[in-house]
């Protein structure tokens, strides 16, 4: 059998936000301090092209919701010489508002997301405020007119997307979050998306606020270990750490674009 191919990964900054340590665990924090939440795309880019892994939300969006808008994480993908009009897959880890937001922006892609969570975002649990309000009404209808175009895949379980790209649900969070596997030349790094928020949700088995089943929050922390060859080949999904851990392309993409596909510094 041979080699799968090996694949840059990039993480892109596109939003960030003023936040406390309370806001991020279950049952708030003895020692409450600052603690800023990033927002990330990432992209897997190989011999047969770019795979985007989810699509970020609008500028509107950040006006509405109280973050601060960096830049298009859409149009941000130039940075690394990737065009939108030409990527064919987008991974969707879950359809919160900060993952899919942009995805009318990809005309020409399909849309890979676990059934599950489709079923959760157009279903009885929306009635209920607290579970609602991670999901832009727009975009989940937008989703399910993506696929009466047949442009979306719907998953029930693991799945090859491509050779050396996988995925892997792991609900909790959310009740069809998937996270990403990809083969670069560090070997296997799992784009962990919100399976951990942060390092020290899973480092320390703590619970983000933002929750559909908590158990199942827990179990997800331990597929990511078992898919990642060392802890250090886990990037989560909103720790401005990552932006200190690992390396820009370039100095001009400092702060906005580092590599996920060689080790983390330190």
């Amino acid at each position: 059998m041979s080699e799968p191919p090996i694949h840059d990964l990039y993480a892109i900054r596109y939003a960030t936000r003023d936040a406390r340590r309370a806001d991020h665990f279950i049952g708030g924090d003895p020692h409450d301090a600052p603690m800023p939440m990033d927002y990330f795309v990432w992209v897997a880019v190989g011999p047969e092209g770019a795979t985007v892994i989810d699509a970020g939300f609008t500028e509107p969006v950040a006006k509405k919701r109280g973050r601060t808008f960096l830049r298009c994480p859409v149009e941000a993908l130039s940075l690394i010489g990737v065009d939108p009009a030409a990527v064919k897959d987008v991974v969707l880890t879950h359809l919160h508002y900060d993952h899919v937001g942009n995805f009318d922006r990809f005309p020409n892609a399909t849309f890979h997301l676990q059934e599950p969570e489709l079923h959760y975002a157009v279903g009885r649990y929306m009635r209920y405020a607290k579970l609602a309000h991670s999901f832009e009404v727009d975009d989940v209808v937008g989703i399910v007119r993506m696929n009466y175009a047949r442009r979306v895949r719907l998953y029930n379980g693991p799945r090859t997307l491509a050779s050396g790209i996988s995925l892997h649900p792991a609900p909790g969070h959310s009740a069809g979050l998937q996270f990403v596997c990809v083969n670069t030349r560090r070997g296997r790094v799992v784009v962990a998306s919100d399976v951990t928020h942060y390092y020290e949700h899973f480092e320390n088995e703590r619970l983000f606020t933002t929750a559909f089943h908590l158990g199942q929050m827990l179990e997800g922390y331990e597929l990511l270990r078992e898919a990642a060859p060392s802890p250090a080949h886990i990037v989560p999904g909103h720790d401005p750490e990552v932006m200190r851990r690992y390396p820009a392309p370039s100095p001009a993409l400092e702060g906005i674009v580092v590599r996920l596909d060689v080790p983390p510094r330190g």
